[in-house]
Order: C-alpha cells, then structure tokens, then sequence
C-alpha cells in the first residue's frame, strides 16, 4: 500500500469558484511544513484533451516538460509548488474511457460486460494512485475533481474518490469541498443555504465532507461558522473562509490564519516541521507596498476570455514584481486594431506584447501591433505566433517582400516566410501532434536573450506546427533581424530580435509556463524592465 497521503477538492453551488487555486494553495502550505506534493486534475469533458478546445470555451492550454497539453489549473499547480507535473497529472473522461475500449479491444476483460462501475472508476483509481509514486514518490497527493456537485458528467469521478477512501482508509483520505457563501446586500446577511444544499448533494453519493472551504468576500464570522458546522456534520473549526483576495498568491497566508494546514495534518495524522511560508509573505507584502506601475498591451483575439492567457497574465505580474511595478495589462482586440483604432490604443502603452494563437482571424491586427512597435521603438514580445507575425511585418515592410506572409492562412502563398514545419507535413490527426512540450536552444551570445538568460543553452516548452522559413534567413539578417535563438542542430530558428531597437525580442515556444512568482521567467523580467525604461524616457 502506498504511504502517500490523499487529499480530494471538490467543488459545489457553481463553476469558477477557484478550485484548482485552492488545491494550489494547499500544495503551497503543505510544502511550507516540509512535505512533498504531487497534484492532478479530474476533467469531466469527453475531448482526450484540451489541445483542439475553444480558448473561449476552455481557457489556456497548459503544456507540461513531457508534451502534454493539460487544463490551465495545472498552471497554478506549477506556480504554487515545486511539483514536477506530466501527462499524468491530468486525467480526462475521454482518457479514461479511451483506455478501457482499448482494454476491451485487446480482450484483457476475458468478455465480460464493460461497464461504469467497476471498470470505469477502476481506471479513474489507477490513473490517481499512478501520481503517488511519481519522482520516486510523495507525501501528500492532492486530487481536484473538476466541474461541481451535481453535474451528472463528473459522477464517475466522484465514486471513484468515495471508493478510495473504502480502500485506502480515513486515516489516509481527507475530502475537502470548496463552496460558495454569498453576502446578499439588502438583507444585510450571509447565506449558507447554498452550502448546505451543496454538501447534501456530495452526501447524496456517498461522500462526507472533512473541511468546508467557504468562498465569501470576507472572513465568516463564528455564528455563520457554527450554522454550517451544525447543518453539514463538519466541526466548527473545519468550516475554513475562503475570503476573496487581491492578489492570488495570499490564498496560502489566508488559509493559514484560518488554521487550514493545521487541520490537514491532524486529519491525516502527520508528523511536519513547523510551518514556514514567509516567502508568500514577503511577496504579498511587496506586491502591496508597491506605488508605480507600468501598462502592458496584450494584442490578442481572446481577450474577453481572460482565462486564454492565465499563464501570460502571471508572468506579466511576476515580471512586474521583480522589478518594483504593478504591471496594468490593457488587453486589446486584434481585430479591432484592424478596423482602424489601434494606434490610439497601442500609444498610451509601455510595452507591447502579440501572444500565441491560431487561425486567420486578427492575425492582421498583430502585423499591425508589431508594426507599431517596431516603428515607435516600443518594447516588444512576440511569444509563438505572436513571433511569426512580427517576423511576417518585418519580411514586408523592411525586406521589402510585400507578399510576404504565413502559409497557415493560404497554403498557396508565394512568400511564406512562415511555413509547416516538414515533419507536420504528413500530420493529419489534430489532437496531440503538434511539437509539444520541451526542447533545447541554443542561445547567441550578444544578444538582448543571452543578456536574459545569461547562459547559451536553454530549455523550453513548445506548442507550434509552424516555424520561420529557413529560406529566408540571409534576407532576414541582411535587413538587421538578429536570429537569437536556433535549435541545437542550427535546423529550427527559435529567436529573433531586431538590432537596431530599444528591446524587440521573439520566441517560438512560450516562456509564461516556466515562470513563478519566486522565480519569474528572465524574458518577462527584462521585457518589462525595457518597459519601465520607455516608460521613463517618455516622461522626460
């Protein structure tokens, strides 16, 4: 039997509560006592992954060292704690039940009826109690279980967790609800009707909540804490306030003083170090004490679905921490750039950065903000498609090839200076073949990323089926693109900046998913410092 503790999130009353910034946090405190965690999600959606999903129906697709493209919760995972996260820290229905007919294809159930219960929840156990004993095992696994209470998809999910405390025990189980208590202003009340409604549902499938995370807008006052105690079997001192922040990265000190770690341990029967989490503080203390700030334009086509760029938006905050600025993110409609009313936008900004993205819709709307930027000595950061649009600007109005452009939006393009990369050529299947997850680089000394990283031979995650065309190469150099940063076989062109601007820097993969609040990612760190300084030299 595994010696790994298990702690299961689930969530209740409705979506976006913050469950996967919970679990995070969690992991965070759990780390601060000296533990080691692993974390995963439990995805109730039938795609195998969100690789080929709507941005504004999913969100950011997270991409692991190991290729996966995951739910952005994993993100949060990544920035909370040192857990080493890989394809098997996101399980999917669509993963699940892909397993089991192939099992069924193979024979390996000897013609038995294939059903929901035992072979289902069977693989859903196998896929949980796998992370465990990843990276030679740890403490304390923590499962968040998608979607909420009620909702007939995640059902499978939820039985497979109530089986596994039967089969591991309650001394190694501790089941942990996120739910939601609302301040109704013309009453003048709290309500936890919704809370109470929300356990009975969990009850109702067999599961007894331990903790009750109560999200509310302030901390719950011990009356409001013994109602809830009384009507879902749960001791007053496990009904936790959830109390909304200012910043995400106080989720951890807020569960502290409501006394959430010292529960766990207890729940769980644990032996820890005395918990430590003054780095979180000092961070918070930091981020509040600031006074300046510098605007970054995010020229995207999701922009009103902010969760498409989740990682983005942290490393932007990160960046901005590092070097004493609040950073204001104005996101702008690539779209809207094109009708004609960018340059008003874009000339209030410090910086600007053109993010990834697929398909033809407001590519222009990036041309243009690359333009911009390169025309107006405005730091920018192009980040995967955002990189082929500004080489595409570049190729047009500098090389002089007016023709010039992606062979993603026509496949007949005369000039595609960005092009399939050879070994998609064959690729007809969308979901999981793009290039995934991490590649080495190799860095040329000299140069605005070399400065950076300050070393020549780096590491990052990729998610792109297109490249630069190294056709264009001489051309590109002869007009003043440097080409920072090629694959280790010189084959891929990874990097570009232009020479002769302030900071003007491209990346084929994207660094947001390496950076952490502790440890912000060096081209986020120096973009917006080139920020702060056009920022600067404007006011003069």
């Amino acid at each position: 039997m595994s010696k790994t503790k298990f702690i299961f999130v689930t969530g209740g009353v409705m979506s976006s509560l913050g469950k996967g910034l919970a679990s995070a946090s969690i992991g965070a405190l759990l780390e601060g006592r000296g533990l080691s965690v692993s974390l995963q999600k439990l995805d109730p959606y039938i795609n195998i992954d969100p690789g080929t999903m709507n941005p504004f129906q999913h969100g950011e697709v997270y991409v692991t060292d190991d290729g996966a493209e995951t739910d952005l919760d994993l993100g949060h995972y990544q920035r909370f704690t040192n857990s080493k996260l890989t394809k098997k820290n996101n399980l999917t229905t669509g993963q699940i039940y892909n397993s089991v007919i192939t099992k069924e294809r193979q024979g390996e159930y000897l013609g038995k009826t294939v059903q929901v219960i035992p072979h289902i929840t069977d693989e859903i156990k196998s896929g949980i109690l796998a992370i465990a004993n990843g990276n030679g095992g740890v403490d304390v696994a923590i499962i968040e279980i998608g979607g909420t209470v009620g909702d007939i998809e995640s059902l499978p999910f939820l039985e497979a967790v109530r089986q596994l405390r039967f089969d591991l025990g309650k001394e190694n189980t501790l089941f942990i609800h996120l739910t939601y208590v609302p301040y109704v202003a013309p009453a003048g009340e709290l309500k936890t009707k919704p809370t109470q409604h929300s356990v009975k549902d969990l009850l109702s499938i067999g599961i007894q909540p331990d903790v009750l995370l109560c999200r509310a807008d302030r901390y719950l006052p011990e009356d409001i804490k013994g109602k809830i105690s009384h009507f879902c079997n749960i001791r007053s001192e496990a009904v936790i306030s959830a109390k909304d922040v200012e910043i995400i990265y106080e989720v951890p000190i807020v569960f502290h003083r409501e006394m959430l770690d010292d529960i766990i341990v207890e729940n769980l029967n644990m032996w820890t170090k005395k918990l430590d989490i003054s780095h979180w503080e000092r961070l918070v203390d930091r981020w509040k004490n600031l006074s300046e700030d510098v605007s970054i334009g995010v020229v995207g086509k999701y922009v009103s679905q902010k969760d498409a760029y989740k990682s983005l938006h942290e490393a932007l905050w990160h960046g901005g921490i590092h070097n004493d600025f609040k950073v204001n993110i104005v996101y702008v409609d690539s779209e809207e750039i094109e009708s004609g009313g960018g340059d008003v936008v874009l000339s209030r900004v410090d910086g600007i950065l053109v993010p990834g993205g697929f398909g033809k819709r407001g590519f222009e709307g990036k041309i243009s903000a690359a333009k911009y930027a390169r025309e107006h000595n405005v730091p920018f950061f192009g980040i995967c498609l955002g990189m082929q649009m500004a080489v595409v600007e570049f190729a047009k109005n500098v090389c002089e090839i007016p023709d010039a452009h992606s062979s993603e939006f026509n496949e007949n393009m005369p000039n595609a200076v960005v092009h399939l990369m050879e070994d998609q050529k064959t690729v007809s299947d969308k979901g999981g073949t793009m290039r995934l997850g991490a590649y080495p680089c190799s860095v040329k000394p000299g140069t605005l990323t070399y400065k950076a990283y300050g070393c020549s031979e780096i590491s990052e995650r990729h998610r792109h089926r297109f490249e630069i065309n190294n056709t264009y190469r001489d051309r590109f150099q002869q007009g003043g693109l440097r080409l920072s940063g090629l694959s280790p076989d010189g084959g891929l062109i990874e990097m570009v900046e232009i020479k002769d601007h302030p900071w003007f820097v491209g990346c084929q993969f994207h660094p947001e998913f390496k950076s952490t609040p502790l440890n912000p990612h060096p081209l986020f760190r120096d973009f917006i410092k080139a920020a702060i300084g056009y920022k600067s030299s404007r006011a003069d």
